[in-house]
């Protein structure tokens, strides 16, 4: 699971839903109290930003036309995490093609 925390739109299909079903799934994890820990050490969640991560992957799918019927669960946030976009956006290029474009021609 991680938060890539790159502007959506620069999200091919395939990450873009599985950011957002991961948003989902650390929300499960934390609701059954269990650790995320190690999410947090590699810098791969922000706990504080679920909420609002979850709200900018569901308006890029309704943008792209696709149906968002999942609410994002109740849940105890605290501060805690820190994902680097830079590095995020390195990696996401190195590892998807379509993403590669995306960003590319966003610049």
């Amino acid at each position: 699971m991680r938060m890539w925390d790159i502007d959506p739109k620069l999200l091919c299909r395939k990450h873009l839903l599985g950011e957002h079903v991961e948003m989902h799934m650390f929300v499960g994890t934390i609701n059954k109290n269990k650790s995320v820990s190690g999410y947090l050490e590699k810098g791969l969640v922000e706990i504080h930003n679920i909420k609002n991560r979850h709200e900018l992957l569901s308006a890029e799918m309704v943008k792209r036309g696709y149906n968002h019927k999942s609410p994002l669960p109740e849940f105890k946030a605290w501060e805690a995490g820190k994902v680097d976009i830079q590095a995020n956006l390195i990696d996401l290029a190195g590892r998807c093609e379509e993403c590669r474009g995306r960003i590319e021609n966003h610049g």
